[in-house]
């Protein structure tokens, strides 16, 4: 089972294709989608639906993982994340994919064992769980594969296969 994870942003958009083989995760492709901000803003949102839409259809993930948006602090960018999670989710619309939205503290139990681990911490465990050769960047990319790692781990339980 193939599961992509996405990490939503309009400057930085992480996704993390990761592969569950019995009981190991595989990381197939990793990276991040890039857009200017001197780019209208309509034109940054196309770039990361036509990057993602191509990403889709070279991998053919069978689910993708989206974070769930939760903003306490900097309410500014919500509104340009919100509109790059929505063309991530017209995306994997487009393409049936099945969406399986975690949000940020279950993510952060799933991979690290604990619901408020910093961001090291993730990016470490991400490291280590994949056994990638050294911790992937930028950070969106590291959410991509955590939200990617969470994904696998809620299809490989009885509960969420039943619902899907």
């Amino acid at each position: 089972m193939l599961a992509l994870g996405i990490d939503p942003g309009t400057a930085i958009c992480g996704f993390g294709f990761v592969e569950s083989v019995g009981s190991r995760l595989i990381p197939r492709a990793y990276g991040s989608i890039f857009t200017s901000p001197e780019m209208r803003m309509e034109d940054r949102l196309m770039k990361i639906y036509d990057e993602l839409d191509a990403l889709i259809k070279k991998y053919k993930p069978d689910v993708m993982g989206v974070e769930k948006l939760f903003f306490n602090r900097n309410v500014t960018t919500a509104i340009p994340v919100g509109q790059a999670r929505g063309i991530v989710l017209l995306t994997a619309a487009k393409n049936g994919l099945r969406i399986v939205e975690r949000t940020p503290m279950q993510i952060k139990q799933d991979v690290t064992g604990y619901g408020k681990a910093d961001k090291q911490q993730v990016i470490y465990m991400v490291t280590k769980i994949l056994n990638l050769p050294k911790p992937p960047k930028p950070d969106d990319t590291a959410d991509a594969l955590a939200i990617a790692i969470c994904t696998t781990h809620c299809l490989n339980s009885m509960t969420w296969r039943n619902q899907l």
